[in-house]
């Protein structure tokens, strides 16, 4: 073969290589950040259903059908809520019994599939928990951005955002909570809800510019009557809500932050979900480049030393170290950066946004002695 002729192929063949690594670079990371509210995460194991009786259910036996706590338990055309494990000592060696709460709808019958989820209501405020409110529309820099308002006497409003994988009914796993503190509720539905527009590129961008759906949500409280907001964020919706506290010109409205398993290193985070979504390891690094050129996502202002200094909010994080999706390291860090300033409440035994269902009272005294000074 001719010089120029070998040398013409190699670079056609490099060329075709870089091509092709850019393309599953590409696809990879579409499989991360096209994420489907009400989705599966990594953490939501496939159990078997084995029997029901009155008040009981017995699950097929692992670490996620032995977690503490309450969960959802979502399966075909099926909703159910499942309490503690019961009479651990006395357990088979292959299944899990616990208490079934109730089944919100559908039938649970042996042998069906079903995931454990931190999703415990579904519905609205009204149907899920029996609370009067109104479905309000926010006007967002995409479009009108839904929401559910649920009045209340306090002028501290308190803004609720669910993240990656979630929809506005986990957060109802606390609403009626909020409202027995007599304090304003507004449950916001962000880029990429149902009823919400989409992000301009289809894909999540991990709450780098999701954060701007709830600078929305501010202004709408303040112009509604919030004299000062406390924002509440799960997973992506924490990101969101620390974005929102640094770079939201009303900064100053925002008394108090509750963040809850925050997603705080976005490279972490994308690989986790992209290896759940069956991207072999291999591929991983491509996905998170491709992903940082497809959308811009750097996540810098959340790690690097600057956020401390300008955060200026009391601050209450929930998170603790089985987290798999975000790592909890990221909130050790921080909340030791500003002691006086930020609270880590560290929870053992739950997944990325199930904080509040490893123990519920815990958490929700927690929050109580948290948001007094607030109100």
């Amino acid at each position: 073969m001719r010089p120029v002729t070998a040398t013409a192929l190699a670079v056609t063949t490099l060329i075709g290589a870089g091509a092709a690594a850019v393309a599953v670079g590409r696809f990879a990371g579409d499989r991360a950040l096209r994420t489907p509210p009400g989705r599966p995460l990594p953490a939501d194991r496939e159990l078997t259903v084995h029997a029901t009786a009155a008040g009981q259910i017995t699950l097929t036996r692992s670490l996620t059908s032995l977690r503490p706590g309450v969960y959802g338990l979502t399966g075909k055309d099926v909703h159910a809520v499942v309490g503690p494990v019961i009479d651990r000592a006395h357990q088979a060696a292959d299944t899990v019994v616990r208490r079934l709460e109730r089944v919100d709808h559908g039938i649970l019958a042996p042998g069906d599939k079903v995931r454990m989820t931190p999703q415990v209501h579904t519905g609205d405020p009204e149907t899920a928990l029996g609370l009067a409110f109104r479905e309000v529309e926010i006007p967002g820099e995409l479009g009108a951005l839904p929401a559910w308002y649920v009045p209340a006497p306090r002028s501290t409003w308190v803004i609720i955002v669910h993240g990656i994988g979630a929809t506005r009914e986990q957060p109802l796993n606390i609403m009626g909570f909020l409202h027995g503190q007599q304090l304003p509720v507004l449950n916001l539905a962000h880029r990429g809800d149902p009823g919400a527009p989409r992000s301009p590129d289809g894909r999540g961008h991990l709450g780098e510019s999701e954060w701007r759906d709830l600078d929305a949500a501010i202004r709408f409280a303040v112009r509604n009557g919030a004299e000062q907001v406390v924002l509440h964020g799960w997973s992506t919706g924490a990101s969101m809500a620390l974005h929102a506290c640094v770079g939201s010109a009303l900064r100053d409205r925002i008394c108090g932050l509750v963040l809850d398993s925050p997603v705080l290193d976005w490279a972490t985070t994308l690989r986790s979900l992209a290896s759940a979504r069956g991207v072999p390891a291999a591929l991983l690094p491509l996905a998170v480049r491709a992903a940082q050129g497809q959308t811009g996502l750097h996540g810098a202002r959340l790690l690097d030393t600057t956020l401390p200094a300008t955060l200026h909010t009391p601050t209450l994080i929930f998170h603790g170290p089985d987290d798999t999706l975000a790592p909890w390291l990221h909130s050790r860090r921080l909340a030791a950066r500003r002691p006086e300033l930020i609270a880590l409440h560290t929870v053992a035994g739950a997944p990325h946004a199930s904080m509040w269902n490893a123990d519920p009272a815990h958490y929700e005294e927690t929050l109580r002695r948290f948001l007094t000074p607030l109100m």
